[in-house]
């Protein structure tokens, strides 16, 4: 099974508003001036411990490559990465109607976590599956394990 996260706002996050994880060293956090929230890094050797591929769906142009150097200093390994030029060459395409920032189904992703009202909508809407995390909540790595284990139920119940 499949599960991404957005970046903005659910893996990073403002260290003045959320619990992070502790700032990468000298030069590294020069580099990389992002922060983790507090628990991703455990959240993302859990799930993969469990089976789940775990993909980005980030609708920013941060290159892969800035994405999966950074999330190696963590020791954070991603099976995908899909930024805005992979959604825009892959998704949107040679497309006339402009489609969602995001369109988890299209890569067969089972589960996406975000933090925007916009695409828990378009979830209902085109059919792919969401996951609200936003505010700082210190439950947030439990609610979203029990959500990815409830839709790999749910998955294997239905034999997909």
């Amino acid at each position: 099974m499949r599960i991404s996260f957005d970046l903005d706002d659910v893996l990073f996050v403002d260290p003045n508003m959320f619990e992070t994880e502790p700032p990468l060293p000298f030069p590294f956090n020069r580099i990389f001036v992002e922060r983790l929230r507090k628990g991703t890094v455990r959240l993302i050797h859990e799930l993969q411990d469990e089976g789940f591929e775990v993909w980005v769906y980030t609708s920013s142009f941060r290159s892969e490559r800035y994405i999966r150097s950074l999330f190696a200093r963590y020791g954070v390994r991603f099976t995908q990465i899909v930024n805005r030029d992979r959604h825009l060459r892959e998704v949107q395409r040679q497309n006339s109607q402009t489609l969602p920032q995001k369109m988890p189904g299209f890569y067969r992703i089972s589960l996406h976590i975000d933090d925007e009202d916009v695409i828990h909508q378009n979830g209902l809407i085109y059919g792919f599956r969401t996951y609200k995390v936003c505010d700082p909540d210190d439950e947030w790595v439990e609610k979203v394990l029990a959500e990815a284990r409830r839709i790999r139920r749910l998955e294997e119940e239905n034999g997909l």
